[in-house]
């Protein structure tokens, strides 16, 4: 990962709220004693999430009729609790796909992308081909998969490079519709900061179709997240049902800036609650990649042990 200088982010969100919440916070308890178990290993059927039908257009934010204060509310404050003696600071946005959905906890937060950008590298660069009326070359398909897949540096830096550096991930974002996503200056594309209503607004762009991007094009990023090596396929994926599926990129990078205390993000597509949602976490200063890995995925079992519950109109 290119060495980067960031601002710090802000912390996580503080719970304003004080609502009954005794089922969650017993799932909650149940999660603390268990402990988190190990990243799940596992290569995501890409064929679950590439067979979906596509959801309709919705405006942003999208409308929440089934999910109201009074539920996100009760999610902030149980997140609190289950995250309180979890060291770090993070940021969650998760949405369904079909537009019905919408919660964002500590949106506050701006912190590096480390390699989660590399699927933001990999929309511009189509983006731009498809303003160019061409496909991707072999030799950009070789590079966006390893940028994807194995999470090549090398592979990302050249494709970077090919998109317009900085100045070109800014315009592509223009059309996806990011406000918070700031790319790194230079060549240091793992220092692009942005928040995590942001990368769900970018997952958004992988399932809508009023995304900029064609069908084909959404469905092979899909695709490439869907076939991340197993080693690297923990973070969101932890929420997925068993017979689900999740396409997905994860970021991790020890930062000088904060003492060498780990940033770790991940992001995707993820079949869970009955659902085919899109979450991004984001989080910073862990003390080791290990411990921001198992505070990632409390945090997505929380929220979708949450959206199982039944939940009535407010």
């Amino acid at each position: 990962m290119p060495k980067e200088t960031v601002p710090p982010g802000r912390g996580r969100a503080p719970a304003r709220y004080r609502w009954p919440i005794v089922a969650l916070v017993i799932a909650c308890i149940a999660l603390l004693a268990a402990g988190a178990p190990a990243p799940q290993r596992f290569r995501p059927p890409a064929a679950v999430l590439a067979a979906a039908p596509p959801p309709s257009p919705s405006p942003s934010p999208w409308p929440s009729p089934g999910f109201g204060p009074a539920e996100r509310a009760e999610l902030t404050r149980v997140l609190d609790a289950c995250l309180d003696d979890r060291p770090g600071s993070v940021s969650l946005a998760v949405r369904d796909a079909s537009g019905g959905l919408s919660y964002v906890y500590g949106d506050e937060l701006r912190t590096a992308t480390a390699s989660i950008v590399k699927v933001n590298i990999v929309m511009a660069l189509l983006l731009r081909a498809q303003h160019d009326g061409r496909p991707l070359t072999s030799a950009e398909r070789a590079l966006a998969e390893r940028a994807v897949t194995v999470s090549d540096n090398a592979a990302a830096t050249a494709l970077w490079h090919a998109v317009g550096g900085a100045d070109g991930l800014a315009a592509a974002n223009e059309e996806f519709g990011l406000r918070d996503t700031v790319p790194g200056p230079g060549g240091f594309w793992g220092s692009t900061t942005t928040g995590a209503a942001d990368q769900a607004e970018l997952l958004s762009a992988l399932v809508s179709p009023a995304s900029p991007l064609s069908a084909p094009n959404r469905r092979y990023v899909r695709d490439l997240m869907a076939d991340v090596v197993p080693e690297q396929a923990w973070g969101v994926s932890a929420a997925a049902e068993p017979a689900g599926g999740a396409a997905l990129k994860n970021g991790w990078l020890p930062r000088e800036i904060h003492g060498g205390r780990w940033t770790i993000n991940s992001i995707g597509l993820v079949r869970a609650a009955g659902r085919l949602l899109l979450i991004a976490v984001l989080s910073e200063r862990h003390p080791a990649m290990r411990t921001g890995i198992e505070t990632v995925e409390r945090a997505v079992r929380t929220v979708t042990a949450a959206l199982d519950r039944p939940h009535e109109a407010r």
